[in-house]
């Protein structure tokens, strides 16, 4: 499947549960894709006890910034193993709340998606988690997309 060539999302959503703020949580995604056009749905790929895994499972209000080739920084933070805590990695990236899901949407990315989950199907070790998308922004259309083939982050071209 690394030969496959795949766009880059971030996935995020708020736990308001999460102290007294609440906390934002982000996943780099690479299993992302649309589902149908009417209604417009969505799918998401997440590993089983994984962070977003537990909190999708909880929240159903989460969103999607499609990241530009100038965004590969953004990509690899949130996707290392073994990394600091969420808050600390949304300090210096720009984003702005979801006014429908209350989740970040990171500046500069080439769309930004609002869902609403509406089916979780458990797939081997991942959840296939299906959403009906609520809004979309187009912020930024500068640059291309980013996308990861045979293990790296490429750029189209």
């Amino acid at each position: 499947m690394s030969r496959l060539a795949g766009g880059v999302v971030l996935v995020t959503a708020h736990d308001e549960d999460a102290g007294p703020r609440g906390e934002d949580v982000g996943m780099t995604a690479t299993a992302f894709l649309s589902v149908s056009i009417d209604p417009p749905l969505v799918l998401v790929s997440v590993r089983n006890g994984s962070r977003m895994d537990d909190l999708l499972a909880e929240q159903p209000l989460w969103a999607v910034s499609v990241l530009s080739e100038s965004q590969r920084h953004v990509a690899g933070r949130f996707a290392m193993k073994g990394r600091i805590s969420d808050r600390l990695l949304f300090d210096d990236i720009p984003y702005k709340r979801g006014p429908l899901s209350g989740a970040p949407l990171v500046g500069g990315a080439l769309s930004t998606l609002e869902c609403r989950t509406e089916q979780r199907v458990e797939a081997g070790d991942h959840t296939l988690v299906i959403a009906r998308v609520l809004g979309v922004d187009l912020p930024s259309a500068e640059g291309g997309p980013l996308s990861y083939f045979r293990g790296r982050y490429r750029q189209l071209g």
